[in-house]
């Protein structure tokens, strides 16, 4: 047989298990509270709320899983129709566990397990704490200098006119262009000079040659 990968085994396998939990549910929801050992009632507990909680839900596939799981009619009624409207207002914790003797001849620990049904009570809110929550939704909230005069900024620049805008533009591409002309403009002037340097050479050279031929006539 297989070994539970957590908590006690309860009987001879999960089938058993599975129905002797199911027994102590319809036990639980007919009488409100049983008495049975520690273990099996720690173990009955996620079953029950579990239920509980389909029970709020009320609709039709919350009763056909509820009856499937108890398999019976009786307890599957009176946990929709009686229970559930008793903890509507409750979040969770639908029973109680309370460690009641020792049972004679083996000695196990028993509990009591019961479901609460009684009604929720809110915890009273202290006045000081009501105080305070009443000043702080009604002071507003003061926004910093800084980010104020951000805003107002901000408002400004968006308000202004968009020919405006086209206009600086246009005036600042006009400036980077002349300047770039004005860069260039000195690169100009030295090419005709950079020209003019190999053509005075060569008149020289010529200059030169003519002499050397009149000396030797």
């Amino acid at each position: 047989m297989p070994k539970p990968t957590k908590g006690p085994r309860l009987g001879g396998g999960p089938a058993h298990e599975r129905l002797m939990l199911a027994n102590l549910a319809v036990a639980l929801f007919t009488h409100k509270s049983i008495e049975t050992t520690e273990t099996k009632a720690k173990r009955l507990r996620p079953l029950a709320e579990r239920l509980v909680t389909f029970g709020k839900r009320g609709d039709l596939h919350a009763r056909r899983r509820v009856l499937a799981i108890l398999r019976n009619t009786d307890a599957t009624h009176e946990l929709f129709a009686i229970i559930a409207p008793q903890v509507e207002s409750r979040e969770g914790g639908y029973t109680r566990i309370t460690k009641t003797r020792f049972r004679k001849g083996d000695n196990a620990s028993m509990a009591q397990i019961e479901l609460v049904l009684e009604p929720v009570n809110p915890k009273p809110k202290s006045a000081k704490k009501t105080a305070a929550a009443a000043a702080a939704a009604a002071a507003p909230v003061a926004k910093p200098a800084a980010i104020v005069a951000d805003e107002v900024a901000a408002d400004e620049v968006v308000d202004a006119p968009v020919e405006e805008i086209v206009e600086t533009e246009v005036v600042e591409t006009e400036v980077v262009e002349t300047e770039t002309v004005a860069e260039e403009s000195p690169v100009a002037d030295e090419a005709p000079e950079a020209e003019a340097a190999p053509e005075a050479e060569s008149a020289q050279d010529d200059a030169a040659e003519a002499d050397a031929e009149d000396d030797t006539k």
